[in-house]
């Protein structure tokens, strides 16, 4: 095929809602020597690109915005200097274009795509080679896709962090967004036990499905730490997957035992009038490691492929519904409802 010198992109004229999402027409830069030029395949959505449409996100981003961090799709078209890649491989970008290692800085940060940087909602997009990472073989574009930002950060929180996870070690797990299933999947994949919290008796069926041991319904059963201390005959979990924020992290720090970890991945219970939570006193008399950790770099990303690759059954990701290119404002709509288990694809 000849290269394409345009691409079909949505974009936001203005922040505030998805529903400003307009598709545009726009011209592709020169291939510069350093970069792959990549057909984007599919998409998948993160509750990030709700805060950001929403103007919740903590940080700056471009005017003119293209939304989105994780895709899949099929090189086109090599730089000069690419020696790694060539046409026809199948690749996702990281999320962040430039975190070659585990050092965060205002570059890395900067990097970000669909936020420091622009997105990756287009049918073509210029990558720099070194972002790049190949696709597991057993899976498809629409798979893969949900990888970048939800699997790495889950892989990055488990088995990346101040003490990897371990068989036997039991970990909780709040919903059944991307992030908290696939820490379910490589939990699982680890020998772990894993207690996986939801409002919905239906989404704790497939998280059971899954290979969770134990579930919990935190409506019926608010005080669900009191819950996951009866589980663990009042030791507590080992690890505790935080995806709601200071909603629930009281609670994750009650269910936690001494000395255990909490990653601190999400916001999921909300940015605006909610209490903070006093972390000081537990973290030092109950010894506790409470991490933040902001998705993950091109080398966790491949060490969680072969994760992935080795335990194809156990950890192949999880798509609630696929949406075409056409109707990405109601894909964005469909995870607003929160009523998905895995992800939300945008199939191009």
């Amino acid at each position: 095929m000849s290269t394409p010198i345009a691409t079909r992109q949505y974009y936001y004229p203005e922040l505030g809602s998805y529903d400003n999402l307009v598709l545009q027409e726009a011209p592709l830069a020169a291939l510069k020597i350093n970069e792959v030029l990549v057909k984007t395949h599919a998409v998948s959505l993160q509750f990030r690109d709700l805060l950001i449409a929403n103007r919740q996100y903590p940080s700056p981003v471009p005017q003119n915005l293209v939304p989105c961090s994780d895709m899949a799709g099929e090189v086109i078209a090599v730089g000069g200097d690419v020696k790694k890649w060539k046409t026809g491989d199948r690749v996702c970008a990281n999320f962040f274009l430039d975190k070659l290692n585990d050092v965060q800085t205002p570059e890395t940060d900067a990097s970000a795509l669909g936020g420091g940087t622009q997105g990756v909602l287009t049918e073509y997009r210029t990558f720099p080679a070194h972002s790049l990472v190949a696709i597991p073989p057993h899976l498809s574009y629409e798979e893969a896709s949900t990888l970048p930002c939800a699997a790495v950060t889950a892989y990055n929180a488990l088995l990346s962090g101040y003490t990897p996870l371990k068989a036997g070690d039991t970990v909780v797990v709040q919903g059944t967004g991307g992030v908290s299933i696939f820490a379910l999947q490589f939990a699982v994949a680890s020998g772990a036990t894993v207690i996986a919290l939801s409002s919905s008796d239906s989404k704790l069926k497939a998280v059971k499905d899954l290979g969770a041991t134990h579930v919990i319904n935190y409506r019926t059963t608010p005080d669900w730490d009191r819950e996951v201390l009866k589980i663990t005959n009042g030791v507590g979990a080992d690890r505790v997957i935080e995806v709601a924020g200071n909603a629930t992290l009281q609670r994750s720090i009650d269910c936690v035992k001494l000395g255990g970890s909490i990653d601190i991945i999400g916001l999921l219970g909300g940015v605006n009038d909610v209490p903070p939570v006093d972390i000081i006193v537990p973290t030092i008399f109950r010894s506790l490691k409470i991490r933040g950790l902001y998705v993950g770099s091109v080398p966790q990303f491949h060490d969680m492929n072969k994760l992935i690759t080795a335990n194809p059954a156990t950890t192949r990701p999880i798509i609630d519904r696929v949406f075409p290119f056409a109707e990405a404002k109601a894909a964005f709509a469909y995870l607003a409802s929160q009523g998905h288990v895995g992800k939300v694809v945008i199939k191009l």
